[in-house]
């Protein structure tokens, strides 16, 4: 069953919103990581930072096409560390253009949300568990005040604007 989409400008703005705030926050989670980061292993059988950054690509490249109209799913093998953080934030990058460009979404915004973007939120949250747990936790930010800018989705982010340990 395919789900047309009715996106008001109001809930294309808000999901935009919402992928540059995940874009802010998974810059966050990455930047500044230990090389060795992307393999790191918590425990056996658990998924290596790397392999998370690999699926978080996976789900924008997936969120775009649906708002292209044309879903399509591929699960990626992972690159090297950074090529991979590269590839994700191309991804998020393609993903924020589609909704950008004026468009109807393929998809309802709302799916959109609660399936790629949540998941990669949650994966978000994962990475920064694990760098605590790898020796190299990232700072506690008032995220309500974060310079969080629709349309900024690449690596480069501002500066926290609260930070706290």
């Amino acid at each position: 069953m395919q789900e047309q989409s009715s996106a008001s400008a109001e809930s294309v703005a808000a999901l935009r919103h919402a992928v540059a705030t995940l874009a802010y926050r998974s810059a966050k989670a990455i930047r500044g990581a230990p090389e060795a980061f992307g393999d790191f292993e918590a425990s056996a059988g658990s998924r290596k930072p790397v392999e998370i950054v690999a699926h978080m690509g996976d789900l924008m490249d997936w969120a775009a096409s649906m708002v292209a109209g044309a879903p399509a799913w591929h699960d990626s093998t992972p690159l090297a560390w950074e090529a991979e953080c590269a590839r994700y934030f191309a991804a998020l990058e393609r993903l924020d253009a589609e909704l950008g460009s004026g468009n109807a979404p393929g998809r309802r915004v709302e799916r959109i949300f609660q399936g790629p973007v949540a998941d990669a939120l949650t994966h978000t949250g994962q990475l920064t568990m694990l760098r605590r747990m790898a020796g190299s936790p990232v700072r506690g930010e008032n995220y309500y005040i974060a310079p969080v800018e629709v349309g900024r989705v690449g690596a480069d982010q501002g500066m926290p604007g609260k930070e706290f340990d």
